[in-house]
Parts: C-alpha cells; sequence; structure tokens
C-alpha cells in the first residue's frame, strides 16, 4: 500500500501535468500544496524531496521550487573506447562545451611524466573544458597534452570539437584505445563539485592514458561525469 507521501508525490505530478506548467516554471509554496491536498507541510516537503532525488524538481532554498526534467541516461559499455561528445550525441542529445581553461606547463607533473614516459622538462598544455547536455553540464575534462601535438590542433591559442577528430585530422594522431582507471573522486574535489548541481547527481573520475596505433601514450586525461547520467557496463565471462 502507497504511503501517504507516495501518493502526495504522485499529487503532485499530477497537478504539474495537468496544469501545464513547463520546465523551468515554479510550483506553488508548500503551505499552499498542503492546504490544497488537506495534508501537513511535513508530508508535502517529503514528496518534494523524493521527486528531487528523481531529478523532477529542483529547490532553490529562498527562491523556490522549480520543475526540472531527468535527462535520459547515456549508456556505454566499458570495452568500447567513446568520446565524451560520441556518447552524449549517440543518445540523441544535444551536445555543447565551455572552455574554461587553456594552460602551459613548462614541466610536466611528476604523475603525468610517469604515465606518459615523458621527460619532467618536457612542457605539456593543459585544456580543461565543462561539457553539457541539452544545455546540463554533465562531464568535466582535464586534458595533458604534449606541446608539439597541441602546438597543431589548436587554433591561435584556443580549442574547440572533438579531441579525437582534431588529433587525427590536424595532427595525423589517431587514438585508437586508453587505459582507464574508474575511482569515485572526493565530494571536496572541485572538479567534482561542479557537477553535483542535484542531489542525485554523483561523480565518477576517469583518468586514462590514452594511446594510437603505434602504442605511444599521446593524452593523459582526468574526465568526471556524473553517474547519473552516463551508465557504463562491461561484459565479464567466466
Amino acid at each position: 500500500m502507497a504511503s501517504k507521501q507516495e501518493k502526495i508525490k504522485q499529487r503532485i505530478e499530477d497537478y504539474i501535468r495537468d496544469s501545464g506548467i513547463r520546465q523551468g516554471g515554479k510550483l506553488p509554496p508548500e503551505t499552499a500544496l498542503a492546504q490544497a491536498f488537506q495534508v501537513s507541510r511535513t508530508t508535502v516537503r517529503g514528496a518534494i524531496q523524493r521527486l528531487e532525488n528523481e531529478g523532477k524538481l529542483l529547490v532553490k532554498h529562498g527562491s523556490g521550487t522549480f520543475i526540472t526534467r531527468p535527462l535520459p541516461a547515456i549508456p556505454s559499455s566499458l570495452d568500447r573506447l567513446y568520446s565524451i561528445g560520441d556518447m552524449i550525441r549517440s543518445a540523441g542529445l544535444k551536445e555543447d562545451e565551455q572552455l574554461e581553461s587553456i594552460k602551459r606547463l613548462d614541466s610536466c607533473p611528476r604523475e603525468i611524466a610517469e604515465r606518459m614516459e615523458l621527460d619532467r622538462h618536457e612542457p605539456v598544455i593543459v585544456l580543461e573544458r565543462t561539457r553539457t547536455a541539452n544545455g546540463e553540464a554533465v562531464a568535466h575534462s582535464i586534458n595533458y597534452i604534449p606541446e608539439q601535438i597541441a602546438e597543431v590542433i589548436m587554433v591561435n591559442g584556443s580549442f574547440t570539437g572533438s579531441l579525437f577528430q582534431n588529433f587525427e585530422y590536424k595532427a595525423g594522431v589517431r587514438i585508437v584505445g586508453a587505459y582507464s582507471e574508474m575511482t569515485v573522486p572526493a565530494r571536496t574535489d572541485p572538479h567534482a563539485r561542479r557537477l553535483m548541481t542535484s542531489p542525485q547527481a554523483a561523480v565518477l573520475l576517469f583518468k586514462q592514458l590514452h594511446y594510437d596505433e603505434l602504442n605511444r601514450q599521446v593524452l593523459y586525461s582526468y574526465d568526471y561525469v556524473r553517474s547519473d547520467i552516463f551508465q557504463f557496463w562491461i561484459r565479464r565471462n567466466r
């Protein structure tokens, strides 16, 4: 038997549908909903919390409760290497990006240098971007690129488009695979926090060493992705 909160949750969903409130529209205050449904404000608050956890509402304290719409899941197999842009587009969503920064480091960080077998004094370019799906931030990438490749794929010190395609068509470097380590970043990680836009938005971190057809290490990436949006699987055989 459905609980009182579950019943009110369904009534709120019916109200949103029947009243024609669109995405971004505002829900009436909790007190008004409690009076309309003849229940306590606590029950209404609990129902709203459930809807927020499902990504259907966004509660902004001091501003109100707004209608939102959860993005569909973006599935991907872990045994295949797809770019973030490819995964977003394959789900039928509009992909876009926000360039956060491009920095030149005169010496390569120790961890990156060891993974890519670079000299510590070899300069690298650090490209940082936030990726969006239908206007919502779903991934954040930090890419370490050897300077000799970066200076070919970047135009006037800027960058846009698919990293994989730019590597292949501008630098003649075809990325064919990656060694990927999947971890859960700390909630205090500033790069992860920028993707935690709602209570259900957990984040995964992929540390990825990319290599080309000659097995040369050509790119190292920290890819933060929202686990409520990206779904990964792998087939395991016995």
